[in-house]
This record gives structure tokens, sequence and C-alpha cells, in this order.
């Protein structure tokens, strides 16, 4: 059992627990008890200055924890390939022949390749090679900043090392007079944090990353008639290769494939046709999407692509253009006085593209600037520069248009199944994780991938959007929901929990919030949503009742627990090693919850324990 700790007094603070302070994450100290979020509300970091209100005040309880990946995953029983999880980045072997880094600590990373010819190299993989020449990035962009004026991290280091080699060829003792402090620390990396502090730009007091060098492709190469593919994807229909059947299949292996090619066909006869019938995509879709057309079966039910194959080349060139756009403008550089001159090395790099000039939001632009490297920790495709800048963009964007939310922890796995769809269908094989670089791709490819992935996620939170507003309205009345939905499929459950003293917005808040993606993996959670999107409100409604089942599954070993092993395992769910049919098996639970209990009052009670009113499903 938690027990409350008792109140001691306030001591003065020792220079090594001022030091653990300092390090600590800034946000962990930020009072957010005005907003009737729970997660918000702890008692640990106010508690000095809860003691000085009223003593009306009802004391307010931790009921619930904070849901990070950091907090919320358990690396050691994470399914990974290998004996231990893989480091953020993973370790670097070097040859003998690479030289020491520069006084600065920071290593000029190897430039990104590109594909110089689709058909001839395809087979030789994804290469890194030195910037002996410490040319300009092969892509075309400009030296210190990527295509949209954010930062390039490469670039920088490039531009730091050369700067810091040629100051130290003016001094006879290798160090230039003006490059330390007071403490002897180099200038590029002592006066980095002091210089963002200075200008307001918080978001950039963190140490440059660092990202996995590129590897081989692993069989992950760019489709040659990816062009034809970003125009209409129905050309990727006719790309459909169906593998051949291993020799020595048995008679359930031939079942199989051929179900497969029958499926496939009868996916493509839909997505072919003229006009697409929804009904019908929607009631094939319900079993699964094969990854061949999932992408842009996906799209076609969240309504971003017209049903008219007519119009759909325009809307798709319209609507990737205005998200261009829309990111240029968002980061466009208001507030630059040509006449200030700009600091050396790393420092004038930042200070070229601060966000303050760029006239960020800094709150969202901080917050975003966090959680993105966070997402999906254990996969190596969310780890490289990439596609972390490609999220911040989209998340960026979309919380400046929905004022009314703006940005929320949570949202930011909701982007990462439709990056990874829609970057899926330009490579030969569709299984992203891991083995590539995504900033190996052309750039028209990336646009296109965080295009789509930025309106579909539009898409999809027009109809969950009351969970991100203040206060979260719409997942208290989920979690209430839920709650009287247990109570009438297992009373047993709903008792013991009760009685250990478990309110359901403890463990089901992160449920509601990020859609069951920190319980289960990012493919199982791609097959769910084939699922969402094919039902009527998918991600609301029928969420709660796949909430519900999954709850149930559990209700043997819960019931067996206190009130302590009760947070702890659901908090740690042991779902690793779950497979597609173990999805499909809680998906089909739920839809009998549903045919049983939507739309009926009979189920919908008011325990004891209850906090919020009852809501008629």
């Amino acid at each position: 059992m938690f027990r409350k700790p008792t109140q001691q007094p306030p001591t003065q603070p020792r220079p090594a627990e001022m030091q653990m302070v300092a390090n600590m994450d800034l946000w962990a100290f930020i009072d957010r008890s005005d907003t009737a979020s729970p997660f918000w509300r702890t008692a640990s970091a106010n508690s000095h200055r809860d003691k000085q209100q009223s003593s009306t005040t009802p004391e307010r309880k931790v009921i619930g924890a904070s849901y990070s990946h950091a907090d919320v995953l358990n690396f050691s029983q994470l399914s990974l390939s290998g004996d231990s999880r893989p480091r953020t980045p993973p370790a670097l072997s070097r040859q003998k022949s690479t030289p020491p880094p520069s006084r600065g600590g920071t290593a000029s990373p190897p430039a990104r390749p590109y594909y110089k010819s689709l058909l001839s190299e395809s087979d030789a993989g994804w290469v890194a090679h030195e910037d002996e020449e410490d040319g300009e990035d092969q892509l075309g962009y400009e030296e210190d900043e990527d295509e949209f004026g954010l930062p390039s991290i490469a670039s920088m280091r490039r531009k730091g090392k050369r700067l810091s080699n040629k100051k130290a060829g003016m001094d006879s003792g290798g160090t230039p007079p003006h490059a330390t402090n007071r403490n002897g620390s180099s200038l590029a990396t002592s006066t980095l944090s002091s210089w963002a502090l200075d200008n307001g730009d918080v978001a950039e007091e963190r140490a440059i990353p660092s990202y996995p060098m590129p590897k081989k492709s692993e069989g992950k190469i760019l489709r040659p008639q990816y062009k034809d593919i970003l125009r209409d994807p129905a050309n990727s229909l006719h790309l459909i290769s169906h593998p051949p059947i291993p020799p020595g299949a048995g008679a359930k292996e031939l079942e199989a494939h051929s179900a497969r090619i029958t499926r496939i066909n009868k996916f493509k006869r839909i997505l072919q046709s003229s006009s697409i019938n929804l009904p019908e995509l929607r009631d094939s879709a319900w079993s699964g999407l094969p990854s061949e057309v999932r992408a842009m079966s996906w799209q076609l039910l969240l309504g971003y692509l017209p049903t008219s194959s007519e119009r759909r080349v325009t809307t798709l060139e319209r609507k990737r253009r205005e998200y261009l756009d829309g990111v240029r403008q968002a980061f466009e550089r208001t507030n630059i006085n040509p006449d200030r001159p700009l600091e050396p090395g790393l420092i004038g790099a930042y200070a070229s593209k601060s966000s303050k000039n760029r006239g960020l939001d800094e709150a969202i632009w901080h917050q975003i600037s966090i959680d993105v490297p966070r997402t999906c920790p254990h996969l190596e495709l969310y780890s490289y520069e990439a596609t972390q800048r490609s999220l911040e963009r989209i998340l960026y964007v979309w919380a400046i248009r929905h004022p009314a939310s703006g940005y929320v922890q949570g949202i930011n796995d909701l982007v990462t199944p439709f990056w990874q769809v829609f970057l899926g269908q330009y490579i030969t094989d569709s299984d992203v994780d891991f083995g590539m670089d995504p900033g190996q791709l052309p750039r028209a490819v990336l646009d296109a991938v965080e295009a789509d992935s930025f309106w579909c996620l539009t898409k999809l939170l027009e109809g969950i959007q009351d969970n991100y507003i203040h206060a979260q309205p719409g997942i208290l009345r989920q979690v209430s929901a839920l709650r009287d939905l247990t109570v009438r499929i297992d009373e047993g459950l709903a008792k013991h929990m009760e009685r250990e003293g478990v309110e359901f917005i403890q463990f089901s808040f992160r449920w509601m919030n990020c859609l069951l993606m920190r319980e289960v993996s990012v493919r199982n959670t791609i097959r769910m949503w084939d699922t969402y999107l094919a039902e009527d409100q998918g991600f609301s409604a029928f969420h709660l009742y796949v909430c519900a089942a999954f709850l149930v599954k559990w209700s043997d070993k819960l019931q067996r627990m206190d009130f302590q092993e009760i947070m702890m395992f659901l908090q740690s769910l042991p779902t690793k090693d779950w497979t597609e049919k173990d999805i499909e098996l809680l998906l089909s639970e739920a839809f009998i919850w549903k045919s049983l209990f939507a739309g009926s009052k009979a189920h919908v009670r008011q325990t004891s324990g209850a906090h919020f009113g009852a809501l008629n499903l």
C-alpha cells in the first residue's frame, strides 16, 4: 500500500542537491494547478505553497503518474533484437584513421548520401561517407539551416569544427585567447545555454543531439516509381507483387497464401474504381488492411483523399502545398536585425535561426522539442534527425492552428502511425521500423509524408478534440463511462478495485489520452486503427469498448492484487509479445460489448466511489 509521506520542514539544500535539481527537467517545476487535468496536479512540486493556502482548501491527492515514455516504459522488458535496448544513438565504431574530435567536443558527422542512380545503385545500400571537403549539403539546403529555416544540427557541427580548427592555428598553443571563458571551457559549448536564456529561447538550451549513423538498406530501397506514387497513390497498386510460395509448403500455408492474394485483389478492385465505394471499403477494412493498400485506404477513410479519381491528383497537390506554405509561415523569421553581428561558431548558427527570431510560440515549441525525442524511443526510425524534425513541424503547425487546445502531451504519439504507414508506401519493404534513415530519401518524398501525416492527424483529432482542450472534458467523460461499463461487464472486478481504493482515472487517463499507444506497440496500433477507421466514431465511442475489453482481460490477475500491485501492473502491462491475433481478439471482444450495451441505459450505474456523472452510451 502506498502511504502518504509525513510533512517535513524545509531544509537548506546541499550543493549536491542543488546540482541535481539544476539537471532536472525544467518543466517538472512548472505550476499546472490552474487546469483540471488530473495528471498535472501533483502535491509534491507545490507542497510548500499549498501549506500557505487557506485551511479550507481540500487536500489534493496524487491520483496518477506522468505518462511520458521515460516514466512508463520498462526498457528491460521490451521485445528487441539483441541482449539490450539500443541506445539513442547507438554506439559508433570508429576506424583508426578517424581523426580525433576537435576541442569543441563534437565530431563532424558524415554527410548524407543522395540517390544518384535509383536503378543502378539501389542494391548498394545507404553508405555514409565523410565530408572531407566541407561542402554544402547534397540535398541543396543552406549550410546552417534545413529547408524550413530550422537550424541544421549536422551543419552546425561542421561549422563549429571548421571554425575551431581555424582558430586553433592562430595561437601557438593551439587555443585562441578569446575561445575560452573564465572557467577555461570552450566558448561555443559554454555560452550556448546562456545565449539561449538571454534571447528567451528555452527550447535551445538542450545540448546538440547526436543521431544514429546511416545503415545499409537491409532491403529497404526507395521505389524507382516513387514520383508516380507521389502524384497519385493509386499508382502503387500496380506495383504489388506477391511473394512466391516456399518449396515444400503445406496445405495450410497454401491456403493462407491464396487467401491473402484474394484479399489484396479485392482491395485493388475497390481502390481502382473511378468513384470509390466507401461503405464497401469500410466493411472490408474492419478485419484489417494489407500493408500494400493501407496508406491509400487510410487517407480515403479519413476523408483526406476524395473518392473521385479525377480530383485526387489536384487535391493532393493543393493540400501538400498548403501545408508547406503553412510551415514556412510558422517558422518565418520576423525580427531579424541585419545590423546585429553574429557570434562565431555554433552560437552564430543558433542566433541566425533562433525561435525568437522565427516568431515561435516559445512554450509550445519548448514542450514539443522535449517530447519528440522521447517518442517511440525503442524504435530506430524515430531516433533520426529527419524523423524528429518532421514530427516537430507537424505538431507545432497543428498546435498554432488549433489554439483552443494547443499542443498536449500524447498528441506526439498519434502522429507516428501515420508517419510510418505513409513512409512505407515509397519503400520496397514497408517495414520501416529499423534499417533505414529517412534523411537519405528525396526531399519530395519527405515533404509528402509530412504533409499527408499532418492532414490525417488533423482529421483524426477533429473527432476527439475535446480530449485535449482545457480541462480535457472528453477524457473525463470517457473515464466515467469506462467505470460504469466495467460495473456491468465484470461487477466483481469493479467492486474489488473500489475496495482497494483504485480510481479509474489513475490508470485509464493515459488509455484515453494516447489511445492505448503506450500499452501496445506501434505495429499493433496500426492494426487497431484499421478497425477504428472502419468504425463510426472509432477513436471515441468504439475505443471505449476496446478499453473495457482490455481491462476485463486481466480481471483474474487484478482481483488477486492489492492497490499497489494493481497500479504497478496496469502501468506496465505484459503486452510486449502481442501479435495481430491478440489485437484482433481484443477488437472482437470490444465489438461484442458494443453490440450488447451501445445505446442501452441499463448498464449506466453510479458506483459509490465515483466522482463523475454517469454517461449514456
